[in-house]
């Protein structure tokens, strides 16, 4: 049973709602509140936390929960009321899901995993006094080391929810790693494979006939020194485990877009409007939806998105954009201050079935577009053999094959026009824009010939000789 359980119910719990779900175990546990009264939590008599709830979201984005949680859900606005148990106290499992039980039960709702739900009182007969006293405050951590925060994840897809970006915020300034340890049937959301990025953030895969080995490398792993580190041989090389080498290949597909834009920093500024474009030009519409974490729960605005990287300006905003159910795109946005401006670090994934065609015709379209009205810097674009559903699995996954780069105007007065417009081992750019002040594009092949990255790093090299 997961340790996490999900109410989902049509109505906002509230206060008395919550507090009978908090009592499902019974008179003799408490009830306390922290992170500014954002987390509810149900204790045990001496005080430690058995069951950590979040304050309710209101997801309004379509098909959002069906992603994250792979059921169907009824159509039209859900609350979202996310319980997390202690993995210390054996009865915490079954508290979650007698709370979220509760609360479905007087709201109408559902509960995930539906197995967990129930509405008994749980009485707690663990002795916690010969259970240790957690080491952290953080819900979402299930062992703290000095040199390492370690989350315990048992859901088939782990999403990047407030818990997890939380525990990432407070690992990174403690100096931790963040280490999510899963069994192999549990694949990431792309938020939550872009927080891991760089050591020593790991996913720890836990395989019954493989042993510890890192989802995302393949790196076999053991507990040393109170964190996951690869195990070496003789000649320090890491050993990769026979479970992340096997892969079958579906055909299916994965367009990538890396795009950065700069804009002046003045009032009537309003961010958002590149990766909109963007989503236009490759999928059927606009982004339907956008968050600081998962569940992506806020209807697109581009207004609204703004708004907020301003309030959190200077410090960086990092946030999630999704689109419609129909066709798989999700991306990550970094809005930073500079001196030179407001710069948006856009990551933008597209999936694709076994007999759906990737429209590389439209990359040029959207780079001229992007160049001409959006404040383009660069465009990288590139194609890989990855799951439709944008989803990482813990096996091997093929590089992504470049198809094209972008240089923005500002970014080839940089590198020099000549050395810009005429790379001796081509290929030959196209000018996209207006003729005294274009971009360039140049196309590298269409996404399936490896030979590509060769056209790509001689190409790099050349520029990046200015």
């Amino acid at each position: 049973m997961t340790k996490d359980v999900i109410a989902l119910t049509p109505k906002i719990p509230d206060l008395n709602t919550l507090l009978a779900g908090l009592y499902a175990g019974g008179p003799g546990l408490g009830v306390n509140t922290t992170a500014d009264g954002a987390v509810a939590q149900l204790c045990a008599p001496d005080g430690r936390p058995l069951v950590s709830v979040e304050a309710p979201i209101l997801v309004q984005v379509p098909g959002e929960t069906a992603r994250l949680l792979n059921r169907p859900v009824a159509d039209g606005p859900v609350w979202w009321t996310e319980a997390r148990a202690s993995t210390a106290v054996a009865e915490a499992e079954r508290l979650a899901g007698s709370f979220a039980g509760r609360l479905a039960t007087v709201l109408g709702g559902t509960v995930w995993p539906p197995e967990a739900a129930t509405t008994d009182v749980i009485p707690l007969t663990t002795d916690v006094s010969a259970v240790a006293v957690p080491a952290t405050a953080t819900p979402a951590v299930d062992v703290l080391t000095t040199s390492t925060a370690v989350v315990i994840q048992d859901r088939p897809l782990v999403p990047l929810t407030s818990w997890l970006a939380d525990a990432l915020r407070s690992a990174t300034a403690a100096d931790r790693a963040l280490q999510i340890v899963t069994p192999p049937t549990t694949r990431l959301t792309l938020p939550t494979r872009t927080a891991l990025r760089g050591m020593p953030n790991r996913w720890v895969v836990q395989h019954p006939a493989h042993g510890y080995y890192d989802g995302l490398s393949g790196a076999v792993l053991h507990w040393k020194k109170g964190t996951f580190t690869p195990v070496r041989d003789e000649n320090g090389t890491a050993q990769v485990a026979e479970a992340f080498r096997a892969v079958t290949d579906t055909g299916e597909r994965q367009l990538l877009l890396a795009l950065r834009t700069r804009h002046p920093a003045d009032a009537d500024l309003v961010l958002g409007r590149a990766l909109e474009t963007a989503y236009c030009h490759l999928t059927d519409g606009p982004p339907v939806g956008w968050s600081t974490a998962e569940p992506v729960n806020l209807p697109w605005s581009t207004r609204q998105l703004t708004d907020l990287a301003r309030s959190r300006a200077p410090q960086p905003t990092l946030l999630t954009a999704i689109g419609h159910p129909d066709r798989p795109a999700l991306a990550t946005i970094r809005i930073l201050r500079t001196p030179a401006g407001v710069e948006e670090d856009i990551t933008l994934a597209v999936g694709y079935g076994k007999d759906e065609a990737p429209p590389l015709d439209s990359i040029e379209p959207l780079a001229a577009a992007l160049a001409a009205e959006h404040g383009l810097t660069t465009l990288l674009t590139s194609l890989r053999s990855a799951r439709r559903d944008l989803t990482v699995p813990p096996h091997i996954e093929a590089p992504p094959i470049p198809v094209a780069l972008t240089l923005s105007h500002s970014e080839i007065k940089t590198i020099g026009r000549t050395r810009a417009e005429h790379p001796p081992l081509g290929p030959a750019p196209t000018k996209l824009g207006h003729p005294s002040e274009h971009a360039l594009h140049y196309p590298l092949g269409d996404g399936t010939g490896p030979q590509a990255w060769t056209t790509f790093q001689q190409l790099t090299y050349h520029l990046k000789r200015a």
